[in-house]
């Protein structure tokens, strides 16, 4: 009989233990989804501030596959991200993570505004595509935003940044 009922607490015990897990896993979801929702509207006031496009990895790649004329630009710092893996044929450019109202040189390693100008070119139509290194790396918000405010009409923030391109197993290039 003892055996009956230790097999009956064992059965008990283990019923709570995959029941609470169930519930944590439940709240566990719905906390992953408040998180997914104030990161997507944080990213949609941004490009809505910032005056510029979203392009995905997967579409990003298909561009660079096809040979799209534009300019990728990696505003990760140089020696930390840039020179280590950077998205093929992207140049660097030094933004800040903190919103950059106006230009400073002290964020943006004593580049000025005309050297980005000078980087971006003089076609405003070209395709540009600003990165850093995920959705929450708010450098290509910086990057996507001033080229904007320079009257670059084409301008494409890749949120995912380096770490989406290399999450879907794409290439990337290293600074030799």
């Amino acid at each position: 009989m003892s055996t009956v009922k230790s097999m009956i607490k064992l059965i008990i015990t283990s019923m709570l233990v995959f029941g609470l897990a169930a519930c944590s896993a439940e709240k566990n979801k719905f906390e992953k989804e408040a998180e997914k929702e104030t990161g997507s509207v944080k990213l949609a006031r941004e490009i809505q501030q910032g005056g510029y496009k979203v392009v995905t990895t997967k579409e990003l790649k298909k561009w660079i596959d096809s040979g799209k004329d534009m300019l990728i630009v990696d505003t990760m710092p140089f020696a930390d991200s840039y020179e280590k893996q950077h998205i093929p044929g992207a140049v660097q450019f030094l933004f800040p993570i903190p919103e950059m109202k106006q230009w400073d040189t002290k964020l943006t390693n004593g580049e000025t505004e005309e050297d980005f100008i000078k980087l971006l070119g003089d076609d405003k139509d070209k395709p540009i595509v600003i990165y850093c290194g995920f959705v929450k790396c708010t450098r290509s918000h910086n990057g996507a935003s001033w080229a904007a405010k320079l009257g670059y009409k084409n301008v494409y923030r890749h949120p995912g940044g380096i770490f989406a391109w290399q999450g879907a197993g794409y290439p990337v290039e290293k600074v030799n």
